[in-house]
């Protein structure tokens, strides 16, 4: 049985350059996004649950499902985020569990963006949370996306709170700084990890 990690955060914390830093340490990461994205593929069971709920106007002309539009609809509208989640959520809580019962590694990180939201911290035997201030996360967000200050703002509001990610954190990671601040956080944790690896059975 392999020791399993969930690694969460806000979004614009910083996630996929921690988890691809774990990666370059050895271990294994199952990306939640990955496998949503794949769920959502076309003429899966999921993308026809999708269009089911929100109609046509969520597809492109292609047929593809529109991620864009689909993405602004749940952040501006709770019902249709909570509709989304319950359509996506359990089969990504079913196929990360699926892929790290298959981890050849001696640890694997989830990497879980809602996992305090989506209640999965049952999935991993410790939590760590990629942890930047408001003000940091926001600017950091407005520029990735290219988005206002108020559409950035709804989407900080559809997530849970900061303190409420750090309440259930074993290990906090630092990513206020540079990316070179995370090298050393991230080669202790992966030796910690290690080392509470040795000890499941």
């Amino acid at each position: 049985m392999t020791f399993k990690v969930g690694l969460t955060g806000g979004v614009a914390s910083g996630k996929s350059t921690v988890t691809a830093m774990f990666q370059k340490l050895g271990a294994t990461v199952i990306d939640a996004d990955v496998i949503a994205r794949n769920l959502l593929a076309k003429h899966t069971p999921c993308y026809q649950r999708v269009i089911a709920a929100f109609g046509d106007e969520v597809l492109q002309q292609n047929g593809e499902i529109n991620r864009a539009w689909l993405r602004k609809r749940i952040f501006s509208d709770v019902a249709a985020r909570q509709t989304l989640e319950s359509i996506t959520h359990p089969e990504v809580r079913r196929e990360m569990l699926a892929a790290a019962a298959d981890c050849q590694s001696p640890y694997c990180i989830l990497s879980v963006p809602l996992l305090v939201e989506a209640q999965m911290q049952d999935l991993v035997d410790r939590i760590a949370v990629v942890d930047i201030d408001e003000k940091t996360q926001l600017s950091r967000l407005m520029t990735r996306d290219n988005i206002t200050e108020n559409e950035a703002r709804k989407m900080l509001e559809s997530q849970c709170q900061r303190a409420e990610r750090l309440a259930v954190a074993d290990d906090i990671i630092d990513n206020s700084d540079t990316v070179a601040s995370l090298i050393p956080q991230l080669r202790q944790l992966h030796e910690l990890y290690l080392k509470l690896a040795e000890n499941v059975v």
